[in-house]
């Protein structure tokens, strides 16, 4: 329409069409900002780029068109039609349409859009971790759905952009801090899991943390425990695994990072297993040090036939994925606030260890998906304030360094304190929280 309204000779129409077309092709293979060295983000922020162009080419359309039917339509009506008045007066030079031009026109447009909208998708399905599965089925089944499909893909356009100036910060904070190695500690850091997980390298149980320990100097080691079993038999496994790190690196202790019920068997094996010597400090998130009175209560309620079952299916599943005696009740029922009681009195704190805690919670049920919704509900009458699994006033020991509470209304659960589900929480950068925790351990020489 625009050449058609120019009125060019045909040399200069087509050497118009050619410099468009190629601004086209180019925008298509490099949008966004090319000073980005990162290729998901380049990826992420092109999609999100040709997406949006696309939309405001759209809406464009739309606008054009209707300007042309509310000045009188195309060639034909009663006072022909006119782009709004913009080239030419109503009656004095006006450009006039045919409904071919127009059909034509809106055609191109099409054409040359749909591309740019599956180019854009193609880049941030294939490169953004934040998407989520539902919103990605959301947009297969309903693009093709008028009104929705705005509303699906501005969801799309803002999950990207949120995503790619997070990872964006945490790239450009990461370079400029780079030559500190802000969490290179005097002495290893063991992080130990939690209960019903194993320190599995297809999926870590600590998401996407230890990479980020390690971008900062942090030499990182694992647990590597089995995934349920009593605090002495876990405490055990990870006594050796404590003297397997000194062994292999020739340091002295070690920094211990402890995760729920890994914060327990860590200090079992502190106090009561002679570690004390080997370990310089104890960090222990969410861990149940009081008990979870919501362990205890589901126990009691829960038929004795039917923990077996759920018990034996259990340990059948992860003796395949790795155990060698899981134990299901053993290590469910030393979380109750009775056996945590017992547990206290047998291990006092190691003098020379550096105990401290941090925790979080949750701000709603919607915070957190199953079963940890459920959780949240069963715990927040009994206790108040929790994580989807244990209570806020059971996760202080030592040195008490707080509960996470960041902007978002929904708060930070039980797994997201370790990453699990790869969820970035806008307000809250978990692995930033590990890397400042880390570099305070480096800045009291530990």
């Amino acid at each position: 329409m625009l050449i058609y309204a120019m009125r060019l000779n045909t040399l200069l129409k087509i050497l118009f069409v050619a410099a468009l077309f190629g601004i086209y092709v180019f925008f298509n293979y490099m949008p966004g900002n090319r000073k980005i060295k990162q290729k998901n983000l380049l990826a992420l922020n092109g999609g999100y780029e040709l997406i949006l162009v696309s939309t405001i080419c759209i809406l464009s359309e739309f606008a054009l068109y209707f300007s042309i039917l509310f000045n009188g339509g195309a060639s034909g009506g009663a006072n022909g039609g006119a782009i709004g008045g913009a080239i030419g007066g109503a009656n004095n030079g006006a450009v006039e349409f045919s409904p071919l031009i127009l059909v034509i026109n809106a055609v191109v447009s099409l054409i040359l859009i749909a591309p740019m909208y599956i180019n854009g998708f193609i880049r941030i399905f294939s490169n953004s971790t934040q998407l989520g599965a539902k919103l990605r089925l959301y947009i297969i089944f309903l693009w093709w759905f008028p009104i929705v499909n705005f509303f699906l893909f501005y969801k799309c356009c803002q999950c990207a952009r949120l995503e790619y100036d997070f990872e964006l910060k945490k790239d450009f904070r990461n370079a400029k801090r780079a030559e500190q190695l802000v969490c290179k500690t005097k002495y290893p850091i063991l992080m130990v899991h939690g209960i019903f997980f194993r320190d599995w390298k297809l999926y870590g149980y600590w998401g996407r943390i230890p990479d980020e320990l390690t971008k900062n100097g942090a030499a990182v080691y694992f647990g590597d425990q089995q995934s349920s079993s009593p605090v002495e038999l876990s405490a055990n496994e990870i006594k050796r695994r404590i003297m397997e790190v000194i062994r292999d690196t020739g340091c002295e202790k070690v920094n211990i990072i402890a995760h729920s019920k890994g914060g327990l068997d860590s200090r079992y094996a502190i106090s009561c297993l002679d570690m004390g010597q080997y370990v310089a400090s104890l960090t222990t998130i969410n861990t149940p040090h009081k008990g979870c009175e919501f362990a205890g209560k589901l126990i009691n309620m829960t038929p004795d036939k039917l923990i077996a079952s759920i018990g034996k299916k259990y340990e059948a599943l992860f003796t395949k994925l790795g155990d060698s005696t899981p134990d299901f009740f053993g290590g469910v029922s030393e979380l109750t606030v009775e056996k945590c009681a017992e547990l206290n009195k047998e291990m006092p704190d190691c003098e020379g260890v550096l105990y401290q805690s941090a925790g979080s919670k949750m701000a709603s049920a919607n915070a957190s998906p199953f079963p940890l919704s459920v959780g949240y509900r069963i715990i927040a009458p009994l206790e108040g304030d929790n994580d989807g699994l244990v209570a806020t006033k059971s996760m202080a020991w030592g040195d008490f360094l707080g509960i996470v509470d960041p902007p978002e209304k929904l708060g930070v659960s039980h797994g997201d304190m370790i990453d699990l589900t790869r969820k970035n929480i806008y307000g809250f950068d978990v692995a930033e929280f590990y890397v400042k925790l880390v570099s305070g351990l480096k800045e009291k020489g530990l």
